[in-house]
């Protein structure tokens, strides 16, 4: 017994081969049983037992592997032995014409083209009609009255064999279509985690560069600044420095555990966003002696109450913003800035540093971060800046249920 499952991906018209089995079996032996009440002599009705199951063993044993393997060779040595069977039969015992119910579908189920199914059923009609003649003694009567149902049946058996083939053909294509929606449906689904991944990696990416990576910049230049004050006898200043390390190293430890554990940052676990920035600022003014000032045009409990997801890209751009200000802005002062706005939440950085040209190639990756981050929340970010004018980022994210709109 075939699987279930293999049976629901097989196409309908072998699916209901089946039926067409039980009929043929069921119709033999009905021929058979009448065979054996009817008046023919001992000798014809071996012979016509003879040919029966010389019919249904073939049928069996090469006709049914042909329908579903559609092999040629298979399908014409059956076909020719059946009509051959089904002659010798009819010549017998006349009465069993009505075999053709059941072979001349069986014509069309082993051909693979019309022009053979067509030729093969005028050919089994041709060849029974000649048994029905020889049976009646070849008068012209008897040709006079099997004509018109030999033409009968050989145009039913071609339209009946027609919409045999249709459904075979339809079906076929069925399943073409099902195995082509299926393999697109893995392509899609392949493409969709491979996107995820691809997605996956740059939030790391954008993670570790927000967070560990300006850690990292933060202690390689504090101990810079150390080396430089040690070397200069200046122990109480170093010692500070020394200090500012320790807390930078322990703040990027704990970073990194909240990187494995979550995505959310580990300074937002414990205090608001307004405290967070406030602390950011006194520490880059601890370790650049940069005056940076933070303003808030909301109160405290909105800012508390925004979303956690806005909350980190309100961090990360601000954190960005800062470490764009140590590396190549050399300014002297920053202003923060965070409010809200009929469009939503924004925070503004402005420094009075060397700016640069917005437009000019980046040879960075922290603002193309900052720029995927924001909009992957519906934002936006507009940088002004130009050469000696300093520079001014501003970050709007729209209001929670206004995404969509």
């Amino acid at each position: 017994m075939e699987p279930t499952s293999d049976k629901i991906d097989q196409p309908v018209w072998i699916r209901t081969l089946v039926a067409w089995h039980i009929v043929f079996w069921a119709l033999l032996s009905v021929t058979a049983i009448a065979s054996l009440v009817s008046d023919l002599s001992n000798r014809d009705q071996l012979i016509y037992l003879g040919l029966l199951a010389t019919l249904g063993l073939g049928y069996e044993f090469v006709a049914k592997p042909a329908m579903r393997s559609r092999r040629l060779l298979p399908s014409y040595l059956y076909r020719l032995l059946m009509i051959g069977c089904v002659a010798g039969a009819v010549a017998i015992y006349p009465q069993s014409v009505f075999i053709l119910f059941i072979v001349s579908p069986q014509i069309w189920l082993l051909s693979n083209r019309v022009r053979d199914a067509i030729f093969f059923s005028f050919l089994v009609l041709a060849t029974v009609g000649a048994a029905q003649l020889w049976s009646a003694g070849w008068t012209l009567d008897a040709f006079w009255e099997i004509l018109p149902w030999m033409l009968i049946s050989l145009v039913v058996s071609i339209l009946l064999g027609i919409w045999i083939e249709k459904v075979i053909t339809q079906s076929q294509q069925r399943a073409e279509l099902i195995e082509e929606l299926e393999a697109a449906r893995d392509e899609l689904a392949d493409a969709h985690h491979t996107a995820g991944v691809m997605a996956e990696r740059e939030r790391m990416a954008r993670e570790i560069h927000d967070t560990l990576a300006q850690g990292m910049t933060s202690i390689v230049m504090l101990a810079q600044t150390a080396a430089v004050e040690l070397s200069r006898g200046a122990t109480d200043p170093a010692a500070a420095r020394l200090a500012a390390i320790e807390d930078t190293a322990r703040e990027n430890l704990a970073e990194a555990r909240a990187l494995v554990a979550a995505f959310t940052p580990v300074a937002l676990s414990g205090a608001t966003l307004t405290e967070v920035l406030r602390r950011q600022a006194e520490r880059f003014t601890a370790e650049t002696g940069v005056d940076v000032q933070v303003s808030l045009d909301m109160p405290d409990d909105e800012v508390a109450a925004l979303p956690q997801g806005q909350q980190v890209v309100l961090l990360r751009a601000a954190q960005e913003s800062l470490a764009n200000v140590r590396k190549h802005a050399g300014a002297t002062r920053v202003r923060i800035t965070l409010g809200m706005s009929a469009d939503g939440v924004a925070i503004e950085i402005s420094d009075d540093g060397s700016g640069f040209e917005p437009l000019a190639p980046a040879s960075g990756y922290g603002l193309a971060a900052m720029r995927g981050r924001v909009e992957e929340s519906g934002g936006t970010v507009q940088v002004d800046s130009a050469p000696g004018r300093g520079t001014r980022v501003q970050v709007l994210i729209p209001a929670t249920g206004q995404e969509d709109s």
